[in-house]
């Protein structure tokens, strides 16, 4: 079985918000059933304006290998989405799920909102990307809030990104 380490726990986890942040909704759904429709604009606008560069890409990907090597493994979605009215909310849930999070992330330049945002960039541009080839998806893909520079990006490291969130686990890392 493939784990999923850091970077696919933080896309798993977020997953939820990217979609909602941009997608086409004709009529509000409850914000119960939508967590993302309690995060406030700013941090919608904060996700959607966040730009991936290679630097911000190559300290994600050595963060997600650093924290296959440590161990560090997703702690079975066990998001809490009441306690979530912001991206530093779900950051803090994130780095709380393992105290060994916030040291690593932090070794490679991020905050835990830096680096939320930087994966919900890729998510989103992930997204936008695949809804290209399937009309359906699209149909729930506002483009005018699809940040083009980042699917661009997430396409042209599509291959890296697919063997990172593929690769085994170290089995000496147990």
């Amino acid at each position: 079985m493939k784990s999923r380490y850091i970077l696919a726990a933080l896309l798993a986890t977020a997953t939820v918000m990217p979609v909602a942040s941009f997608a086409q909704q004709s009529a509000p759904a409850p914000a119960a059933a939508n967590p993302a429709s309690q995060i406030p604009a700013a941090d919608k606008q904060a996700i959607q304006n966040f730009n991936l560069t290679d630097d911000v890409f190559n300290r994600i990907v050595k963060v997600s290998q650093e924290a296959k090597a440590q161990g560090i493994k997703p702690k079975d979605a066990k998001t809490d989405f009441s306690k979530i009215h912001s991206l530093d909310d779900l950051a803090k849930q994130v780095t709380d799920s393992d105290p060994r999070i916030a040291p690593l992330i932090k070794k490679y330049g991020f905050t835990p909102r830096e680096f939320l945002l930087a994966n919900l960039a890729v998510t989103n541009a992930a997204i936008a990307s695949e809804a290209k080839g399937n009309p359906r998806m699209a149909a729930y893909v506002d483009q005018s809030k699809v940040n083009q520079k980042n699917v661009a990006f997430y396409e042209a490291h599509k291959g890296q990104i697919n063997a990172l969130m593929n690769e085994e686990p170290d089995p000496a890392a147990k």
